[in-house]
């Protein structure tokens, strides 16, 4: 999640993002258009290791789909004028959520069920937490803020935050996921010997 602005211009619509290619590494954010700088190794490295664990249980409870970075979200704006576009890190989305005849080669109209976003020191930390509560007051059922500094995750539902600091905690995904474990700090920080996580 490494983002700068470039423009302010009046509502794009969705024609207009998708004129600029599936793959254009853009968000929406409050009606801002924001150009997303690439996050680099690190962040590939923690998204990869989510996902892992997801594609572990995936293949036998399959009941949705599981994204690192590049699935984009309208969160419910009007195509004819998109306030906000999301691309999350990581993504879940459950088989109900997907809508009727959705084409996922554009965007999805709505909202993960789970947002992952991998916090880097660079980010403004209101804006952090303004895409935070857009996601839940979107319908999202979870937002999970990664600190790799910090080696934490903070878990932020519509009741509240849990933060996971210990490296052996198990993050409570039953809700979405019924029945699946594996999904520690550990496995998430599980990063070569090689990789500083303080520079």
């Amino acid at each position: 999640m490494a983002d700068r602005s470039i423009e302010k211009p009046t509502l794009l619509s969705l024609d207009d993002l998708m004129a600029m290619g599936s793959d254009a590494p853009v968000e929406i954010i409050n009606g801002e258009l924001i150009e997303m700088v690439a996050a680099g190794v690190l962040h590939a490295m923690l998204g990869a290791n989510i996902v892992g664990v997801f594609r572990m249980y995936l293949p036998t409870h399959p009941i949705g789909a599981v994204m690192q970075d590049g699935a984009t979200y309208l969160m419910f704006s009007s195509a004819r004028g998109l306030k906000n576009s999301f691309v999350p890190d990581v993504s879940y989305i459950r088989n109900e959520n997907v809508p009727p005849g959705w084409n996922p080669e554009k965007p999805h109209p709505g909202a993960p069920d789970l947002a992952v976003e991998i916090v880097s020191p660079t980010d403004d930390p209101e804006e952090v937490q303004w895409k935070r509560r857009t996601y839940l007051q979107k319908g999202t059922q979870q937002v999970w803020l990664v600190y790799f500094r910090l080696r934490e995750v903070h878990q932020y539902t519509a009741e509240g935050v849990k933060i996971y600091s210990q490296p052996e905690e198990q993050i409570d995904v039953e809700a979405l996921l019924p029945g699946m474990t594996g999904l520690t700090l550990a496995a998430i920080f599980d990063l070569p010997a090689w990789v500083n996580m303080e520079d």
